[in-house]
């Protein structure tokens, strides 16, 4: 059985950080919601559980785990709200402190421990938080503190639970990965044994397992997370994975040339091509509103898988790429009482009454870990290294909308932004660099002759994950330059904008 640390998602915004930094140190780890029942959580047998923080205050009572859970002498290592809750529920004091804490602050470590194992006395850590534990539960030890705060971290042995009041998941805090390291293999005593490797093996084992002799259908992009998908079904079932590229002409310039050269003739795979483009723009005219265009997108998809898989013959699964924070960002139910961003369409926009079974095998990765997950397939690294593109393609970059004349205008514009990141060498170091065309129009002038025409946004950012992105410090000549052949190359274009907001508050898509 694979070992697991489970966490307890009590709605911090570092949930899916904390989730990370378990994974850096090959220690898979899951996400449940902070009331997750004790017999789920028996049923997981994990090496150890960590609390996240979270926005409530425990004095209000509403967002509280099982108390029985201190019970099962399973590790426990609370973060933030999660010190608090596990301070409230055993006993001790928790109230709105006098001054609260937030950003770097520094620390002292009072009590030499296995959590704090090779740390200096003294380092800074992130602190965000305005109640504070004034008196530990009994059984409990203070281990650290601050200048405001006098119990920083907490411990009591005999149950081995831990708590720290500030955030090691975040880079501000010094040692946070220590500590994290020191909490799964000194205290969790955890093997370390979740690689790329054992999860493709695992993975093979679970879709042979779940198909039998089935036969799968697979929406195939040409982006990394359907690609992926793809190559690893493939891996379990050959031929009885049937691949199905859905040209919704909201793609990019020649894109479904690129996937009918990569998967038909280098992969050898049961590839369909399927010239939708009129039945989407149709199902779109008219439709202005982000959510309904994804929800548009989404069904349509699915209605052309389903007709394709009556042409194959007997169908019963449908696979999609779906990744963990495509999960997280469409359901607020899913880890904690987080609020819903927006719906992906591989999650959200599915139809209820699918026909099709649903398998998603890539749905607990990050995209950096399906990235390593290509590159241990063997897959190309045009396929691999390739930037973030949205399922709904196009229609979430038009503002608005969509229609045949506006996405031509924005596959220019791509086009370009694409190539002139790539000889800037600046592709691989971005996550993701495109155009956004906006609903408005502005006065220009070209050639001495007065232009009314469109205005696009470039979106380029630098990210991890996607969790949290910042936009990228492009120099001013490549910005000069972009912007020059975009408006002097691409027929309706006369302004270029450049959107410097991060993530959060703005997400990284406009829609």
């Amino acid at each position: 059985m694979q070992e697991t640390v489970l966490i307890l998602d009590f709605g911090s915004q570092y949930t899916q950080l904390i989730a990370r930094r378990v994974r850096e140190h090959k220690v898979f780890c899951c996400v449940l919601p902070y009331n997750t029942s004790l017999q789920k959580i028996k049923e997981i047998s994990p090496k150890g559980i960590i609390f996240t923080g979270g926005p409530a205050s425990t004095y209000e009572g509403k967002i509280k785990p099982c108390p029985e859970i201190f019970n099962l002498r399973i590790p426990i290592l609370g973060i933030c709200y999660g010190m608090q809750v596990i301070a409230d529920i055993l006993g001790g004091k928790v109230r709105k402190a006098k001054a609260g804490e937030y950003g770097n602050t520094g620390i002292s470590v009072s009590t030499k421990t296995e959590l704090f194992r090779g740390l200096p006395g003294d380092f800074v850590c992130w602190m965000s938080h305005g109640d504070s534990v004034l008196m530990v539960p009994d059984s409990f030890v203070k281990i650290a503190f601050t200048k405001n705060t006098d119990v920083a971290a907490m411990v009591d042995r005999e149950r081995n639970i831990w708590a720290v009041q500030f955030h090691p998941e975040v880079v501000h805090t010094q040692y946070g990965k220590n500590i994290f390291y020191n909490f799964l293999y000194e205290i969790c005593r955890c093997a370390g044994k979740w690689t790329m490797e054992s999860f493709i093996k695992q993975s093979i084992k679970n879709i042979k397992s779940q198909m039998g002799n089935s036969k799968v259908v697979l929406g195939l992009s040409g982006g990394v997370d359907s690609s992926v998908c793809a190559i690893l079904i493939h891996k379990a079932i050959g031929k009885n994975l049937f691949c199905i590229f859905a040209d919704n002409g909201l793609l990019r310039k020649d894109e479904g040339k690129r996937v009918k050269e990569v998967f038909k003739r280098h992969f050898k795979m049961n590839l369909r091509y399927v010239d939708a483009g009129k039945r989407f723009l149709k199902k779109l005219k008219g439709v202005t509103d982000p959510e309904l265009k994804r929800k548009i997108i989404g069904n349509e998809f699915v209605r052309v898988f389903e007709e394709e898989a009556k042409k194959i013959g007997k169908v019963e699964f449908l696979a999609q790429g779906t990744l963990y924070p495509d999960v997280i960002e469409s359901c607020s139910a899913f880890g904690g009482p987080s609020a819903r961003i927006k719906t992906h369409h591989n999650v959200g926009g599915l139809p209820e009454k699918m026909k099709l079974k649903l398998i998603e095998p890539l749905k607990d990765l990050f995209k950096d870990e399906v990235r390593q997950l290509g590159m241990k397939l063997g897959m190309p690294e045009e396929i691999v290294c390739r930037q973030p593109f949205p399922g709904p393609g196009l229609a979430v970059r038009i503002i608005g909308e969509v229609n045949k004349e506006r996405l031509g205008v924005l596959r220019e514009v791509d086009r370009r932004v694409i190539i002139e990141m790539k000889k800037a060498g600046l592709y691989r170091n971005l996550w993701q660099s495109f155009a956004v065309l906006l609903p408005i129009k502005t006065v220009g002038v070209m050639g001495d002759k007065r232009t009314y025409e469109n205005v696009v946004a470039l979106r380029i950012v630098t990210s991890e994950d996607a969790m949290t992105a910042d936009w990228a410090r492009l120099p001013y000549d490549l910005l000069a330059r972009l912007s020059n052949q975009i408006i002097n190359e691409v027929k309706g274009v006369n302004r270029v904008v450049y959107d410097i907001s991060s993530k959060p508050p703005s997400t990284i898509e406009w829609e």
